[in-house]
């Protein structure tokens, strides 16, 4: 399963981790990997190329952290909706994918 941990300071996003595999078919041919994967990585890097001063990312073979150093509109709309497709996701495969908040 996919796990997407959301970490709050102030009630404002601080850092979200994404970790696992969905296991709804085999690595490699995941649609659900695929589509957490394709939406996280293009709103990392939309947030990256407006400014990358407003997030540090870290991506290794088990986990991808985006952690949210400055606050911003751009950026904040960028994560909201990275987190209402993944919630989307969730809906359709539950026993695949799991947001934590």
């Amino acid at each position: 399963m996919i796990k997407v941990k959301v970490s709050y300071n102030n009630k404002k996003i601080s850092e979200i981790s994404i970790s696992g595999h969905a296991m709804y078919d085999l690595y490699g041919s995941d649609i659900v990997c695929a589509a957490v994967s394709s939406t996280v990585i293009t709103t990392v890097n939309g947030i990256m190329k407006y400014d990358s001063s407003l997030i540090d990312f870290e991506k290794n073979e088990d986990e991808l952290k985006i952690k949210i150093l400055k606050d911003n509109e751009v950026s904040n709309n960028f994560i909201i909706n990275m987190l209402e497709l993944l919630e989307e996701l969730e809906t359709q495969y539950t026993e695949n994918i799991k947001i934590i908040k």
